[in-house]
């Protein structure tokens, strides 16, 4: 009742400097102010004093009736939590909204239009619900898969290039330096520099450092990290160790370059030791685990 009383006193301009200067300190003082400023913008009828005057002299008389302060007061708060909450809901309908994947998770969720997306580790999309029947675009930053739903224009904006599709399922991956699309249904277009690309199923399009990659058909129908498998075409050993970093959780310390060493390959990734076994093996490496979520690995 008394935080009330000070919303009223407040929204009067009947507060002391001392009052003012608590009721300031208040944490949803801010959102008090909004709702005043926006309130306060309503226009209401102009009123005439004198035919108010005239029709008060020349009408019966009737019993007076009283509305108290608290009603007064009461209703002002009324009207403007009305307004706060279409405020409110309004931010929500226009605000963007972002799901995420965290190292050695995936995220899988639905698009206003029930396309079904999965995210890969350390990835995220920004999207807006509002408006998403003529406005299908998305911001990737990451890797994700992507079953699209039949319909109209399907957008994937990245760092890298723009992926556009209707109807279709495709993968995304944008990771610093490098950026591929690959099609598993359907037909995906790929703009990439000044250059745009025409992928059907099984086709693939792939960059580092702005040169193409020589990518082979692909026979699977989703990518391979969805069974847990990680594939490498002609990858440097400090991507493939950030690659391990984000999908297995881990902080890989490199002590080696591998002598710049591509490989081109496919490592089982359902247990970190077997992977971290291979990739050693390959590159001739030592891991030495210095605790249980950080390995050194170094020249064996």
């Amino acid at each position: 009742m008394e935080e009330n009383y000070k919303l009223s006193k407040w929204l009067n301009d009947e507060m002391t400097a001392e009052e003012f200067t608590e009721f300031q300190a208040d944490k949803d003082f801010a959102i008090f102010e909004k709702i005043k400023k926006y309130s306060s913008e309503l226009q209401t009828p102009t009123f005439d004093e004198e035919k108010m005057l005239s029709k008060i002299v020349t009408s019966p008389k009737k019993e007076v009736k009283t509305i108290s302060l608290y009603k007064h007061w009461a209703l002002r708060i009324a009207a403007i939590f009305v307004i706060s909450i279409g405020i409110f809901f309004g931010a929500r309908n226009f605000a963007s909204y972002t799901e995420y994947a965290g190292n050695g998770t995936q995220n899988t969720f639905l698009l206003p239009d029930n396309s079904e997306i999965v995210l890969n580790s350390a990835s995220e999309i920004q999207y807006k619900k509002w408006n998403w029947d003529n406005n299908r675009s998305l911001n990737l930053d990451g890797e994700a898969f992507f079953k699209v739903a039949k319909g109209k224009k399907f957008e994937v904006n990245t760092s890298h290039g723009k992926v556009t599709v209707l109807g279709t399922q495709f993968n995304v991956k944008q990771r610093e330096n490098y950026f591929d699309v690959s099609c598993y249904e359907g037909k995906v277009k790929v703009n990439f520099d000044t250059k745009e690309y025409i992928l059907t199923k099984g086709m693939s399009v792939a960059f580092r450092d702005g040169k193409a990659l020589d990518i082979p058909l692909k026979n699977n129908t989703k990518p391979e990290w969805l069974s847990d498998e990680m594939v490498f075409y002609q990858e440097s050993l400090p991507s493939i160790v950030a690659e391990f970093e984000r999908h297995f959780n881990i902080e890989l310390e490199l002590n080696t370059t591998g002598n710049g060493q591509l490989f081109t390959g496919t490592i089982p990734a359902k247990n970190s030791d077997t992977a971290l076994q291979i990739l050693c093996t390959t590159y001739h490496l030592k891991p030495t685990k210095v605790t249980k979520t950080k390995i050194i690995l170094e020249n064996n």
